[in-house]
């Protein structure tokens, strides 16, 4: 990842060396931008194909890694499903509903909770209540703040309610499959696990940015974890799912401690690893509801998340840049002005990414989205990694705020 690092940073120099020279020198200086123009070019094509080299590993790998096998659970211990929510998401009925009908012979209690009593996520937990009349649900409604990260505040605000000692913590917007909590628990019994988490595919509403908000998180963020865990370089841990014993909270020291984390389902999982205890990620993915309709909620979605991974991980995400090999394949053909080997880059990154995105759809088990589209898919998540470094201000639910160098954030009061 270093080399990775020192591409990019060799290759924006040399573009910036060449525009200055030629707007400071005139035409006397032509033979120098051309000079630097095509040395940028052939550094575009080694950036493009390491993207393909990426490109082809994390196909490779995406294919390993869901052939895995999948711990069941033998014995079926109490659960109580804590659910922060927080306004009518559009598929939250679908969403809770998924959880309710587990094939899980245990006990389960079910844990809503919001800050505002007149939360519409209320009205929606009623009419799962009528659904589920024998299922045991709990409703927690308190306003208390601990700090500017309100759904850990939410959570907070319900653990006093939790009746049993196997703890799962899952977002409002996740969606799961029957054998869900028997495949969680039975990973939660193997020996050292401290923390379950799973992987996550975006399940668009209807909309262009929509598809686009699924197919970054199927195409750009899933592979890249994969291959992440397979080189030993991620250590990731997922808000759509974390599930713990009781014994784990308490002995990482409760979650008080991140409520001013903007990434605290990555700081949980660090924590649980400096116990002493493993934080496992096992072959299945949960969805996750895509619902963006414009434009603007595309972007602040999309950077926040950006911008999370740029304060964690702040090498790991300049390196990340070379994981878009068609944006590299494209500047390259367009800084040697068409030249016949930047064709051939072009193509082969495109063909990479077919079949990627080819395998992904096989080992998630849905329908293939347009493949012509893909080029938009791939360019605009990579405009979207450029503008995170303009800048370290998120939005997160109609919050602005500013995130600091070791991931904490600081609310902007708008004056």
């Amino acid at each position: 990842m270093k080399h990775s690092v020192r591409i990019a940073c060799i290759f924006v120099l040399l573009v910036s060396t060449a525009l200055i020279a030629y707007l400071a020198l005139g035409t006397s200086a032509h033979w120098v931008f051309v000079s630097a123009m095509w040395a940028s070019a052939w550094i575009s094509a080694a950036c493009a194909v390491f993207g393909i080299a990426y490109t082809v590993c994390a196909a490779v790998l995406v294919r390993r890694f869901f052939a895995r096998s999948i711990a069941e659970a033998t014995a079926f211990p109490a659960v109580t499903i804590v659910k922060p929510l927080h306004g009518d998401e559009q598929a939250l009925m679908q969403n809770l509903v998924s959880f309710c009908r587990q094939d899980y012979p245990g006990p389960l209690q079910y844990l809503f909770g919001v800050h505002d009593s007149l939360d519409v996520a209320l009205e929606v937990v009623e009419r799962v209540k009528d659904l589920f009349p024998k299922a045991d649900i709990t409703v927690v409604a308190d306003s208390r703040l601990y700090g500017p990260n309100r759904k850990m505040s939410n959570i907070l605000n319900m653990l006093p309610h939790a009746k049993h000692d196997i703890l799962l913590f899952a977002d409002s917007d996740v969606t799961v499959e029957r054998n869900y909590l028997r495949r969680v628990v039975g990973e939660l019994h193997e020996p050292n696990v401290g923390l379950v988490t799973c992987l996550y595919r975006g399940q668009p509403d209807a909309g262009f940015w929509a598809r686009l908000s699924a197919n970054a998180s199927n195409y750009q963020f899933l592979p890249g974890v994969v291959l992440g865990l397979a080189l030993g370089m991620a250590r990731p841990c997922f808000g759509q799912t974390l599930a713990m014993r009781r014994t784990t909270l308490e002995r990482i020291g409760g979650f008080a401690q991140f409520v001013h984390h903007l990434a605290e389902d990555h700081a949980i999982g660090e924590a649980v690893r400096l116990s002493g205890e493993k934080v496992v990620v096992p072959a299945f993915v949960v969805t996750h509801a895509c619902l963006e309709k414009t434009a603007s909620e595309f972007v602040e979605h999309e950077l926040r998340w950006s911008r999370t991974i740029r304060t964690i991980d702040p090498a790991g995400h300049l390196g990340s840049i070379l994981t878009h090999p068609l944006a590299f394949a494209l500047l390259s053909g367009l800084m040697s002005r068409g030249a016949v080997w930047s064709g051939i880059v072009l193509v082969t990154a495109i063909v990479a990414r077919i079949a990627l995105k080819l395998q992904l759809d096989k080992a998630l088990r849905h329908s293939s989205t347009v493949v012509a589209l893909l080029p938009i898919w791939d360019l605009v998540p990579f405009a979207v990694y450029l503008l995170s470094f303009l800048s370290s201000r998120v939005v997160w639910r109609g919050f602005n705020f500013k995130v600091g160098r070791d991931g904490l954030l600081v609310p902007i009061v708008e004056e």
